[in-house]
């Protein structure tokens, strides 16, 4: 794996350019190229606060604790780190047999192609933390939220999320050339996640709930669980998970990344061949 990092960085180049590639290509004739991947995620922001924040406001507000007058806040940082993950995931899977042109022909590791897909994502995240700065600002204006020291959060939600989702890039690509039904597959898989996840509910709702102990276990087994947690954490600190939570997430993570890495190596000769 050190060898296939070293291989990696000293081709940082060739990642760069096709991230540059893939996202030119996917705004090239889109009139507003780039402000999609902000328009999309406050679409949906506003939807779930229209159903949890109006609707349905009296049990998110009792869940939500000091962070029900913010609520806006608290959705749209958990569904711009989702497009994130959804995007990424979505795009991966097929990075290889949607490229397998450039991958025959292109002197590079192969690991580049679904890496580049989770780097062009986390692009689009960049892009929309102005907005979730500004958005907190206003809050915390209004004496709503306090900005501290809780803003470190935010390195640590990014490299533990993106650890994770490159090592389930790597696995899911790999896999899907030789079984294509994990593109079909995933695409449920990302819908299951997106409610299993707290994103646009307090993790607090889930600990509180009826369900029976071991359910409550095998949820944050979930390493996205303590990731959205860090997430959620920039702007309320009460949010931030306990050291249970956080190892778990963070040596998941690991542990993923470590074995889609490893997969991917060893499945590297079949790819190429059915490629």
């Amino acid at each position: 794996m050190t060898a296939g990092v070293t291989a990696l960085w000293s081709h940082r180049n060739s990642l760069r350019i096709l991230v540059r590639r893939d996202l030119a290509v996917k705004y090239q004739q889109s009139v507003l190229g780039y402000l999609w991947s902000l328009i999309e995620p406050l679409g949906m922001g506003a939807i779930y606060f229209f159903v949890f924040g109006v609707l349905y406001s009296g049990p998110t507000n009792r869940h939500l604790g000091e962070a029900a007058g913010s609520y806006p806040l608290f959705l749209i940082t958990g569904i711009f780190a989702w497009m994130w993950t959804s995007s990424a995931l979505s795009e991966a899977t097929n990075a290889l047999t949607g490229q397998s042109r450039l991958i025959t022909t292109m002197n590079v590791p192969r690991q580049v192609f679904p890496i580049g897909r989770v780097t062009g994502r986390f692009a689009e995240y960049v892009a929309g933390l102005p907005i979730l700065l500004a958005v907190a600002v206003v809050y915390a204006a209004n004496g709503r939220i306090t900005l501290g020291w809780s803003l470190l959060s935010l390195p640590l939600a990014v490299a533990v999320q993106g650890t994770l989702l490159v090592g389930l890039a790597l696995l899911l690509s790999a896999v899907n050339v030789l079984m294509r039904d994990v593109e079909r597959f995933m695409r449920l898989v990302i819908r299951v996640l997106f409610y299993a996840t707290p994103i646009i509910y307090p993790l607090s709702l889930v600990r509180e709930s009826g369900m029976p102990g071991w359910v409550k276990v095998a949820y944050e087994l979930n390493p996205l669980v303590g990731i959205f947690q860090l997430q959620h954490a920039i702007w309320y600190p009460d949010e931030f998970p306990d050291a249970r939570l956080l190892t778990t997430t963070i040596a998941g993570s690991l542990l993923v990344l470590a074995a889609g890495w490893w997969a991917f190596r060893r499945l590297e000769p079949a790819v190429l061949k059915e490629l």
